[in-house]
């Protein structure tokens, strides 16, 4: 059972035609922990590079990731209920910075969603939830580049970021990082752009 006292407020909500109202909140490490842990253990979520990690682990990084200036955690949720992650994060202070020319108002963009049956097998609702995401950082947040990294594997991810409009970069390796409180090896990647013009004209 969470311990959160005061639930955690929106930063962003948006109505999804034919879904209900996504609401986009700051996520709670320790509060949301049980839910995120569920969804990165299992396979589908393995290119999340978190399938082997404890509840303890999943926590510990994303209360570190809580304590930066350049990287972000939300919970997405669909009338109250969770229905995905959202991470954005600073190019420029990210390893994904090494391996493409940064633009001034470039954000970093990772996307996991909840297994289906947190939200129902419907048709159209992943290019629903990405609309969302894409209103918040580009619109809200004032961005100008959402860029992706997806792994060269991930074709179902690669495939999605292409049908909501995303424009195919080179695919790159990103580089392995070692730090106490992080670790995340070499990555194969398939860097993707959309820029706020063709979506918001």
């Amino acid at each position: 059972m969470s311990d959160r006292h005061v639930p955690v407020p929106y930063v962003h909500t948006q109505h999804a035609e034919g879904f209900g109202t996504v609401g986009i909140r700051p996520l709670d490490a320790e509060g949301d922990a049980d839910v995120v842990h569920g969804w990165v253990r299992e396979e589908r979520a393995a290119f999340w590079g978190m399938n082997g990690l404890t509840r303890d682990q999943v926590t510990e990084i994303y209360a570190h990731m809580a304590g930066l200036a350049t990287h972000h955690a939300y919970l997405v949720e669909l009338d109250g209920t969770p229905v995905g992650l959202l991470q954005t994060y600073d190019p420029a202070a990210d390893r994904v910075g090494e391996v493409y020319e940064v633009e001034s108002g470039d954000i970093g963009v990772h996307v996991l969603l909840a297994p289906a049956g947190a939200r129902g097998a419907r048709p159209g609702w992943s290019a629903a939830l990405m609309q969302v995401f894409a209103t918040y950082v580009l619109l809200a947040l004032d961005r100008r580049r959402v860029v992706v990294d997806p792994d060269v594997r991930n074709e179902k991810a690669v495939a999605r970021f292409l049908r909501q409009g995303f424009e195919a970069g080179p695919p790159v390796t990103l580089p392995e990082i070692d730090l106490p409180d992080v670790y995340l090896p070499e990555k194969k990647a398939q860097l993707a752009f959309l820029r706020r013009e063709l979506l918001f004209p």
